[in-house]
């Protein structure tokens, strides 16, 4: 589920707040217009209209009371998004560090190192303890970019040559989508982000697996896609850690089979979806940096099952 009512932590809960406090005030004005509306509609025919210093009196008593109220409603709506929005990056201590970089258009999440675990680095899910204070550092290298799980926490930007930073806390187990809340080009709508909130033994659990290398493979297909994939373009783009592949212009594959979802959240992790991304990813998702790598049939097969066992 991707929406800010539902809350399920601490920056998410106060712009809620805010929100319904926003639209509650917002309302109560609205009611009232009405209100004065129609009472001087069906205002008594025949009544002479106020005149002379007495009308401008009340004239002028109306306009300064007006402008009075709305004065202090807009300072009150502001002092209060001020707050709200101040609450997001400050006044609490970190337990976690990662850096997210926005790319055209997938995620690459690098993990610093911290009691929870070794640094290491994934793409397009992130992984966090529940009840943790996690410092995200947001970057782009391309162009502007906007992380938004509206589920945990506000919406913020990721500039080239920038880094801004968010605080993101779970207060319950689960996983939440986020969103790029920015265009950023053609597949701007094919760039989400799975949030997977653990606690902490499954997240350690997880982030000491995440640190290691990728299993050699012991299967006669898997060790002859293994093989296939290091001959491939597909090693010059990608990192699997423990093998010669050690590109940088693509995510890091080394535990690929793992994710949920592949391409940004655009297919579930499956065979047959690897298999389908490897093969033509131009259909699925035009304007991808991923070229097409000429593959026959056994090859892809033995790509795909080789991927599939990067857990």
């Amino acid at each position: 589920m991707q929406s800010a009512w539902d809350a399920q932590g601490h920056s998410a809960e106060v712009l809620k707040h805010l929100m319904l406090g926003i639209i509650g005030v917002c309302t109560l004005i609205w009611l009232l217009v009405v209100l004065m509306l129609f009472a001087a509609l069906v205002k008594r025919r025949g009544q002479a209209p106020l005149q002379g210093e007495h009308a401008e009196r009340k004239t002028r008593l109306v306009v300064y009371l007006s402008v009075a109220v709305t004065t202090i409603i807009v300072a009150g709506l502001t002092l209060a998004s001020f707050f709200a929005t101040r609450d997001l990056v400050v006044g609490r201590d970190m337990d976690l560090t990662v850096r997210i970089k926005g790319q055209q258009w997938w995620w690459q999440v690098t993990y610093e190192g911290s009691s929870f675990g070794p640094r290491f680095q994934t793409a397009n899910e992130l992984h966090i303890p529940v009840g943790r204070n996690v410092r995200l550092e947001l970057e782009s290298i391309d162009v502007i970019h906007s992380f938004w799980v509206p589920s945990l926490a506000g919406k913020q930007d990721m500039i080239p040559g920038r880094m801004n930073v968010l605080t993101l806390r779970a207060e319950r187990p689960g996983v939440y989508r986020g969103q790029c809340a920015e265009f950023c080009g053609l597949q701007h709508s094919h760039m989400a982000l799975m949030v997977v909130a653990q606690d902490d033994d499954q997240y350690r659990r997880w982030a000491q697996a995440q640190a290691l290398d990728a299993a050699v493979p012991d299967d006669t297909e898997v060790q002859a896609g293994r093989a296939v994939f290091m001959r491939k373009p597909c090693a010059a783009c990608h990192t699997v850690r423990g093998t010669e592949a050690q590109g940088s212009s693509g995510p890091d594959l080394t535990h690929v089979g793992g994710r949920r979802t592949i391409a940004a959240g655009l297919l579930e992790t499956t065979r047959g979806s690897l298999a389908a991304w490897t093969a033509d990813p131009q259909t699925l998702k035009p304007g991808t940096n991923m070229p097409i790598v000429p593959l026959t049939s056994e090859e892809l097969q033995q790509v795909s099952a080789y991927m599939e066992t990067l857990k």
